[in-house]
């Protein structure tokens, strides 16, 4: 090969790789925009759960929802449901934390029992919807790789496209995700998640409405589809409430076992 040809594809090489790592920044730091959004040092919600399956009537469940930002940056979330009668008292507690691993219980009140959720059970479906424990989970930008792939419009907005990959593949029941983000808020609007074909998504969140409440975004009516049966889990948010000094004994096992210590501090 003459030398000039050599020099010419040495300097194409370079300029790609270039290109990559740029590209690879510039996603790496939307990400973690979008992760740290601001979204109040605790939060409250009451809502509703809807799971709709084609020829069924939907089912719905009332539920109210905790998270606490702790000093240290670990963050803390427990999932109450109140109703219907066969699942009110089930309880979640999920804690996020420094280090990117997330510890999970769960409380089923049939068998008065917490039971902590081993890591190889985040492919789980949670309550028989179509949320796996891990889509519960606060995933930090550095486990994964990101991608920007462009922009595309998404229900009305010209959103940033980006991909995002385990760095670590025994690390996510998903091979990727990919998300479209609104660039003024970066809040996500859709993620298609491939679980098990790289180029096929298995399931699809959706963000189908947003209010601004005591300065913050909250997404107050989103959706999480199962593309191969059309199985549907729709999270509806009724109240929300910021910044209420909740306190951390509120998430332990204890308060995720008794109830009542929870209630007062329901919208």
């Amino acid at each position: 090969m003459p030398a000039h040809a050599l020099i010419r594809g040495l300097g194409l090489l370079y300029a790609l790789l270039l290109a990559l790592s740029v590209n690879a920044d510039e996603g790496l730091a939307l990400a973690q925009k979008v992760f740290d959004r601001p979204n109040g040092r605790d939060l409250t919600t009451l809502g509703r759960m809807v799971l709709t399956e084609k020829g069924h009537a939907p089912r719905i469940r009332e539920l109210v929802t905790y998270r606490l930002d702790k000093p240290g940056g670990e963050t803390a979330n427990l999932i109450r449901f109140l109703d219907p009668e066969d699942i009110a008292g089930t309880g979640l507690l999920s804690v996020d934390k420094v280090d990117g691993g997330t510890d999970q219980w769960l409380y089923l009140p049939a068998l008065d029992r917490v039971r902590r959720i081993s890591s190889d059970r985040k492919g789980g479906r949670f309550v028989g919807s179509d949320l796996y424990f891990e889509d519960l989970q606060a995933r930090q930008p550095s486990r994964d790789r990101h991608r920007l792939l462009g922009r595309q419009m998404e229900n009305g907005i010209l959103c940033e496209v980006l991909e995002s990959v385990p760095l670590d593949p025994k690390d996510s029941v998903y091979l990727k995700r990919i998300s479209w983000i609104d660039p003024a808020t970066f809040i996500v609007v859709r993620v298609d998640h491939f679980e098990k074909d790289p180029n096929t998504p298995g399931k699809r969140w959706l963000l189908r409405a947003k209010k601004r409440n005591q300065g913050y975004w909250t997404l107050t009516d989103s959706r999480m589809i199962d593309l191969a049966t059309g199985h549907e889990t729709r999270m509806v948010v009724d109240a929300a409430l910021y910044d209420q000094k909740l306190p951390e004994r509120l998430f332990t096992t204890q308060a995720l076992a008794d109830e009542s210590l929870e209630s007062d501090y329901r919208p």
